[in-house]
């Protein structure tokens, strides 16, 4: 009987949770960024992660101000399917908000709860 293995993509970090602040500070409506390429969901679960410790740890941060920015409608988020377990995680600029309670820095310094 043969088996076959199916190797998984390899991984690694691009940018960290600070590189994706200051895109969204300058970035212009319409601009996208490749975040990270992997499977998110597989590569920040501790017992799952293709990535060492620290990493995971720093992708952890990433997503959750990803998410975030998306919720404060900063940018939206996007997924492209490449293969099993290979995505690309997108943030596409969205137009600045014309009323902000705070300073876009000030948002984006903000704590993820």
């Amino acid at each position: 009987m043969i088996s076959t293995i199916t190797k998984l993509p390899s991984v690694r970090l691009r940018i960290n949770e600070t590189d994706l602040c200051g895109w969204i500070g300058q970035a212009a409506p319409g601009d996208v960024l490749e975040y990270y390429r992997g499977f998110l969901a597989m590569d920040t679960f501790s017992q799952a992660t293709r990535l060492t410790e620290r990493d995971r740890a720093e992708l952890t941060r990433l997503a959750r101000r990803a998410w975030w920015a998306g919720e404060q409608k900063l940018i939206h988020l996007v997924q492209r399917r490449h293969g099993a377990d290979d995505y690309s995680y997108l943030a596409i600029a969205r137009l600045k908000p014309k009323t902000v309670p705070a300073s876009l820095s000030s948002l984006l310094l903000a704590e993820v709860a």
